[in-house]
């Protein structure tokens, strides 16, 4: 299991894992919350000008994308970020340019340790 997977599964319950391989990593209910989900949870890797990238499929199976920053978890709808790709005509995109344009994100701050 990655790491990030690791560090992510801290904030869910009712984990559950694929059973084969498939475009989702984990899935489960965020602490405090009811909805349980399907999760892409990679790590990015940098473009060759240093941005972090991270590629995604529109047609996958999960339900929600996970960005790993240094203080927070960012989560993503899938299928509101396609939408967002089809209506505005656009391939890639900005982490922070639609953080604030989705109808459906989510931030979980993280838990420092001791």
């Amino acid at each position: 299991m990655s790491t990030i997977l690791q560090r992510f599964s801290k904030y869910l319950t009712s984990i559950e894992y694929p059973k084969e391989k498939t475009s989702w990593n984990i899935a489960g209910r965020l602490k405090d919350k009811n909805a349980f989900y399907r999760f892409d949870v990679r790590e990015m890797a940098p473009r060759a000008d240093g941005t972090p990238v991270l590629p995604c499929r529109t047609n996958t199976q999960a339900e929600k994308m996970v960005f790993e920053l240094n203080e927070k978890w960012v989560i993503l709808d899938v299928k509101k970020i396609h939408e967002y790709l089809i209506k505005h005509d656009v391939r890639n995109v900005q982490l922070r340019n639609l953080f604030n344009k989705l109808e459906w994100t989510m931030e979980i701050p993280k838990v420092r340790q001791p």
